[in-house]
């Protein structure tokens, strides 16, 4: 540190019965607020006494003065001809800013939490803005921003790849975060806020055991194996001479629903639609729809994949190669606050389009069938914001079911693939 010519003036500021002064000025002028006095003290019998003589009172000040610092800017002004903020810097060192760096820091969490809340992942999945919203009541990792935020990066990153392909967790930990085969082990802070995520899309209570942990990492398609997860589908026929291409042909042929698993969508082998306009492939969450439309048409069913509820790695696999080869997905669901996540979950994660789910379908339903259960906790729905604000005002829910026969017209008019 540069220091003045040792002056009498500059050896009656360094007296070290002032050092409590400097010291406290020091952490007020650091403040970042504006200072016109400063309390110091207790102070004993000597710092009173170079106190009195630096500001030229002609008796010992209080164990406890306050200073005007317009007085002390004179005194110190007269002896060095400096500043008291400059001495202060030469005796103890630079000034800090603590309510700046506090603007600082307010700043840059009020941009973490927005960045979350704005986050194409969760404006996709409505229902995540309640684990948002936890995140945010959590705080932050460590206290800082940037470790919380590069946590919350590699958290959307793990959902947004979901449903995994019945990989073991180290392998997709591995695929989905640059090589970290080990970053999604049971305990670990990732770990902990992807299940959270998880437990808030299905509506579960977070996990509490080992095996309730292993059960929702299976629901989102990890550590399956190629047969567990399976779709049914009704009325696929496509070109092509490899086995899925068969098995569905022969199904279809029958007049009959085929439950493909995974192994066979990973290795479907030659896949193809016939050659004409793109197909399009309508999609339903629940099995009853699916038998209700291979028995009233057929052999000449046209084509309908059914999710059964949550879509597995199975279900979200064939929507994707169905897409792939140029068909256009349109999905059907529940009228309930379950079937609003998983139509958001759907239209996330392939491209399939809402199939008669909007408020006007949910109203016409609802005046066909006034009484029902109650719809649950209901969460936005991207696609039409006006539809869980209808499901609220009128408090019930229409399962797919009561809607079956429209949903049977709809088909009625489509050609078989």
């Amino acid at each position: 540190m540069t220091h003045l010519d040792p002056t009498s003036g500059e050896r009656a500021l360094r007296r070290p019965e002032l050092r409590p002064l400097w010291h406290t000025l020091h952490d007020r002028l650091s403040s970042g607020r504006p200072v016109t006095r400063v309390r110091l003290g207790p102070l004993d019998d000597a710092q009173r006494e170079a106190l009195a003589d630096l500001l030229g009172l002609d008796r010992l000040p209080d164990a406890r003065p306050s200073v005007a610092l317009a007085r002390l800017e004179e005194a110190v002004t007269e002896l060095c001809g400096r500043t008291v903020r400059e001495t202060v810097i030469e005796l103890v060192g630079p000034l800090g800013d603590r309510a700046g760096e506090r603007r600082r820091q307010e700043g840059e969490r009020a941009e973490l939490w927005a960045w979350l809340a704005d986050h194409d992942t969760v404006r996709a999945q409505p229902a995540l803005s309640g684990w948002a919203a936890s995140c945010r009541a959590a705080g932050l990792v460590g206290g800082s921003p940037q470790r919380t935020r590069s946590l919350l990066a590699d958290a959307l990153t793990v959902l947004a790849e979901l449903p995994a392909q019945a990989e073991p967790l180290p392998v997709f930990a591995a695929r989905v975060l640059n090589g970290h085969a080990h970053a999604l082990d049971d305990g670990t802070p990732l770990s902990t806020l992807v299940l959270r995520a998880l437990a808030t899309l299905y509506d579960l209570a977070p996990p509490q055991s080992a095996a309730d942990r292993r059960a929702l990492w299976a629901r989102a398609g990890v550590a399956d194996d190629d047969l567990s997860p399976t779709v049914l589908v009704g009325g696929l026929r496509p070109a092509g001479d490899g086995p899925l291409a068969r098995v569905s042909r022969v199904c279809a042929e029958s007049g009959q629903a085929a439950s493909l698993t995974l192994a066979q969508l990973r290795s479907p082998g030659e896949f193809t639609f016939p050659a004409g306009p793109a197909p399009v492939v309508h999609a339903v969450e629940n099995p009853s729809i699916l038998a209700l439309a291979v028995r009233r048409f057929g052999p000449d069913c046209p084509t309908l994949v059914c999710t059964s509820g949550w879509p597995n790695s199975a279900a979200i696999r064939l929507l994707r190669l169905l897409a792939d080869q140029g068909a256009t997905l349109r999905y059907h669901g529940d009228f309930d606050g379950e079937g609003i996540r998983i139509a958001a979950y759907v239209l996330n994660k392939t491209p399939a389009r809402p199939w008669r789910m909007t408020a006007a379908d949910y109203r016409a339903a609802i005046a066909r069938t006034p009484r029902g259960p109650r719809p649950g906790r209901l969460t936005e729905a991207p696609w039409d914001t006006e539809l869980t604000r209808a499901m609220a005002e009128h408090g019930t829910a229409v399962v797919e079911e009561l809607v079956a026969d429209v949903l049977l017209a709809d088909l009625a008019g489509e050609s078989p693939l």
